[in-house]
């Protein structure tokens, strides 16, 4: 059996005062978390080790996660955040990917007023830095974002990109229409891996598992088992569901892939894609 991987998840210290969207609101998630919260979880679903994730738009909350990973061995990725905008964003990525640790960066898109923010021309330099130093590009978008996706992949053909939280579907809404369609597209037009993580909170306190059933299974049929990528987004996911309710109606949700496709989502696509040991 392959490795098991958490290719998604997250760490804060809210004393670290960066998290911007963190806020009181929040009630169950708005705490500190740390590898400590996390080990026993992964341990008890068999999951060998994590992805790291910026959770904040700051070098400070980069080099954070990094000293966490040198000091925790199951976390064995971090993607972090540079500012793309910066007039030496290369070399401030070439400084990061310094780091072995270092396996991604992530903007984060879906806060960005500019839709077409990841289209600026003067944004060319990051993104050429970023391929590169072989690092992944983790979109963090969300369904208005899909076709300029597919613009900047095909600017882009060589940059290894993962689509976060299937880009965020409306779940809540029952609004699948114009998400399949864009993901459709997204799918047989680029070599975009999608993670399949973040969709409980989508879906909201009512969740059940046949409700993110037509969401996975169009994912499933059109990036494939050979690019899903599975991801416990913890600890937002704390918002609708605990660690383990998630990775058991992932289990459900699989259960008409092989052994072998099972493998690759829940851990050999990550290992692939993060240039993760096997």
């Amino acid at each position: 059996m392959m490795r098991r991987i958490d290719a998604h998840q997250h760490f804060w210290l809210l004393s670290r005062g960066d998290y911007g969207w963190l806020t009181p609101a929040l009630g169950p998630i708005h705490r500190d978390f740390l590898p400590e919260d996390l080990e026993p979880l992964i341990r008890s679903a068999g999951v060998s080790g994590t992805v790291l994730l910026q959770a904040a738009p700051t070098e400070a909350e980069t080099h954070f996660m990094l000293s966490l990973a040198r000091d925790h061995a199951f976390i064995e990725a971090v993607v972090g955040w540079v500012d793309f905008e910066a007039a030496d964003a290369p070399a401030r990525i070439a400084s990061l990917a310094a780091d072995p640790k270092l396996r991604g960066l992530r903007p984060m898109i879906q806060d960005l007023p500019d839709d077409d923010w990841m289209l600026r021309p003067d944004l060319d330099a990051a993104f050429r830095a970023l391929i590169r130093h072989g690092l992944v590009f983790d979109a963090l978008v969300l369904p208005r974002h899909l076709a300029n996706m597919s613009a900047l992949l095909a600017r882009y053909p060589d940059m290894r990109t993962v689509i976060d939280h299937c880009a965020k579907p409306p779940i809540a809404a029952g609004d699948i229409a114009g998400w399949a369609r864009d993901m459709r597209r997204l799918a047989a037009e680029t070599d975009a891996f999608c993670k399949l993580s973040g969709l409980v909170t989508e879906a909201g306190a009512g969740w059940s598992t046949e409700t993110l059933r037509p969401y996975v299974d169009l994912v499933l049929e059109h990036f494939g088992p050979d690019r899903l990528i599975w991801g416990s987004d913890w600890p937002v996911c704390l918002l609708a569901a605990d660690y383990a309710s998630w990775w058991e109606s992932t289990d459900v949700l699989l259960r008409g892939c092989t052994d072998g496709e099972r493998d690759a989502i829940l851990g050999g696509n990550a290992i692939r894609a993060y240039g993760l040991a096997k």
